[in-house]
């Protein structure tokens, strides 16, 4: 079951989910709000198939996020429950803008506690801000025993690109790896 926003607010009093910083104007009836860090992370694809990532500062002024680009960035909010399931998504009013977020990703354990990183893709090209609401978080009830949960990406506090691809390459045509 989802949590509604009521229940989100009184699940924080409680300290059974974090939402740091935390603003009760951020709450809808199914979800809470979460706002743009002011980093990203820009890849690009070598020659030889490999990947690089460029940080960069979102300043004041925003930043014009291009099309056929894939951006990482990551919540203002430290996002954390040790009790329920949590899935982030984008706002509908900027994916009918053409901002995509969460393209593959969407799902945070029970347990994770961390500024969550965003897969931020433009259909065209949109200038986004530090701090702007750009996501929502639910809230959802599990079923069954919660194990522990020890993964790498569950306590990051920036914008953090796949470990799948440190140390190889993107495939090549046939699907073999290029290294």
């Amino acid at each position: 079951m989802i949590l509604t926003g009521s229940h989100i607010s009184a699940e924080r009093a409680a300290g059974r989910i974090v939402l740091d910083p935390f603003a009760s104007n951020q709450i809808n009836p199914n979800s809470y709000n979460y706002r743009l860090g002011s980093s990203l992370k820009i890849p690009t694809v070598h020659c030889d198939g490999t990947v690089t990532f460029e940080t960069l500062r979102i300043g004041a002024k925003g930043h014009v996020l291009q099309p056929h680009t894939m951006y990482l960035g990551s919540t203002l909010e430290l996002i954390s429950s040790y009790v329920y399931a949590m899935s982030l998504i984008g706002r509908s009013s900027l994916g009918r803008l053409g901002l995509f977020l969460q393209v593959s990703a969407n799902l945070g354990h029970t347990g994770s506690a961390h500024h969550w990183t965003l897969e931020l893709v433009a259909a065209q090209p949109i200038r986004i801000y530090p701090g702007m609401i750009v996501g929502q978080v639910t809230f959802w009830d599990n079923v069954g025993d919660i194990p522990k949960n020890n993964s790498f990406f569950a306590r990051q506090h920036v914008p953090t690109e796949s470990r799948f691809m440190a140390g190889w390459a993107l495939p090549k045509a046939d699907g073999k790896n290029a290294l």
